[in-house]
């Protein structure tokens, strides 16, 4: 395939990203996002494959890891469950910087790649290397650490040294000096030194930035990793001459960008404050006029009970968090729902910018289980129409029903936007226990005294309400 034909594959493959990104931005038009998606990718692939700089001596190397690749990628996409997809997420932006790494240092070490530079161009193609594997390594161990606290192998409250601030300004001075030393340095190993001591102190930049995040954070870390690996491929654009990579990584990290944006403002933070840790971390006792102990009294419910509660309402809307998804009962979710609508019953799902793990995890699982897209709506969508509604049922959220966000100033989430579902005539809150949410902030939701707590597991409660609404 000559040159030119490239190019204009090129061209077609990025117009085709670019629809894909316009269409992962609703529920129905998705699945056609998806599959432009795919066909660009496939296109580029090809197109790369068949172009000018491939030889048939490294034509062998490149189909076997294609495919090791997509064996890997299909076996995933068989046996990796819905709820497990955050920390997927987190492993395959690891990769994106993996990949950034090593194509730096290959950069580095083949002499054709600087052959017949000099100058400005030389130092040009020294400052990519320099960012590519810098951005590459902190994208690479900061989405470790995210698979890690998504997984559960980590905890989730943040990592918070003595004087980290200081510690990563120090880091990046380091980084700025021995940028310095290898842009100027003329000997090959004194410059393999200073990018290999770079890398190390990326990685520990890495760790350490992600380890002080608290888990409340971490739907933004995702989009922020995102945002990362999209630049850390631009960067390896720049390192190979590709003009695809340029464009596709700057289309990935300015739409991770400005969902990190989106996802700061759902929690009324801003980016800084997330990347500076803590959310997440301080040990909260609930004060009620000075006095420790809790206002009101927790009123319990049974299945039967809650059946008969949603039998009798008019209006319905479900609050679905991270702890439907861990029970996997978005299927018993959806099952109930049909009921309750065949009844004549007006159920609607209100959806939190940041539930779950990652942007978007609950219309994922919603979706997965066939709930309508138009009963599912936002957060902004639905807050005014909880003084009008019979019961707000809410399934493992926390954090994102918190009255104390309105009401405790002195709160870590104060002023951070939630769904008001203590509004509605009744509120029903699943959860095995009462324990703080992944905030860690108490829940003033559960004293309410038009509040009702049915315990236990999601799925297995669900199933019972299931049965006595069949009933």
């Amino acid at each position: 395939m000559s040159a030119s034909l490239v190019t204009v594959s090129y061209i077609a493959a990025i117009i085709l990203f670019i629809l894909s990104l316009g269409g992962l931005s609703s529920p129905e038009s998705s699945r056609r996002g998806n599959l432009y998606g795919m066909l660009g990718m496939s296109i580029a692939v090809l197109a790369t494959v068949a172009g000018p700089h491939v030889t048939l001596a490294g034509l062998p190397w490149i189909m076997a890891a294609m495919l090791a690749g997509g064996s890997i990628g299909l076996y995933a996409a068989r046996k990796v469950q819905m709820t497990q997809m955050p920390e997927l997420v987190a492993l395959m932006h690891s990769l994106v910087g993996l990949a950034a790494m090593v194509v730096g240092y290959a950069n580095d070490i083949d002499p054709v790649a600087a052959l017949n530079l000099s100058g400005a161009e030389k130092s040009i193609h020294e400052l990519e290397v320099y960012a590519g594997i810098l951005i590459g390594a902190v994208t690479f161990a900061g989405s470790l650490i995210a698979f890690g606290k998504l997984s559960g192998k980590i905890g989730g409250k943040p990592l918070l040294l003595p004087g980290r601030h200081l510690l990563n300004l120090a880091g990046l001075l380091l980084v700025i000096a021995f940028g310095w030393q290898f842009m100027h340095v003329e000997s090959i190993s004194a410059g393999m030194l200073a990018l290999s001591l770079m890398t190390v102190i990326a990685l520990l930049f890495g760790i350490h930035m992600v380890m002080a995040i608290g888990g409340a954070d971490m739907p933004v870390v995702v989009s922020m990793l995102n945002s990362y690996s999209g630049w850390a491929a631009a960067a390896t654009g720049f390192m190979l001459n590709n003009d695809l990579l340029i464009v596709v990584g700057a289309l990935v990290g300015s739409s991770g960008a400005i969902l990190s944006y989106i996802m700061c403002r759902a929690m009324n933070r801003n980016f800084l404050s997330v990347i500076a840790g803590g959310f997440g971390g301080a040990k909260l006792t609930k004060k009620v006029d000075g006095d420790a102990t809790p206002a009101g009294e927790v009123v319990s419910v049974s299945a039967i009970e809650t059946a008969e509660l949603l039998l009798e309402a008019k209006s319905v809307i479900i609050v679905p968090g991270y702890g439907m998804a861990v029970a996997q009962a978005q299927h018993t979710v959806f099952e109930i729902t049909k009921l309750l609508r065949e009844k004549g019953i007006n159920v609607r799902f209100g959806i939190h910018p940041v539930a779950g793990r990652m942007p978007g995890h609950m219309n994922v699982l919603l979706a997965e289980a066939r709930v309508p897209y138009d009963i599912v709506m936002e957060m902004d969508e639905l807050n005014a129409d909880f003084p009008e509604t019979d019961v707000a049922m809410v399934i493992g959220a926390n954090d994102i029903v918190n009255p104390a966000a309105q009401d405790d100033p002195s709160s870590p989430i104060a002023g951070m936007p939630v769904l008001e579902v203590w509004r509605a005539k009744t509120s029903i809150v699943m959860k095995r226990s009462m324990a703080a949410g992944y905030a860690g902030v108490d829940n003033p939701l559960f004293y309410k005294e038009n509040n009702r707590m049915l315990f236990g597991d999601a799925k297995k409660m669900l199933e019972e309400v299931f049965v006595a609404l069949k009933a």
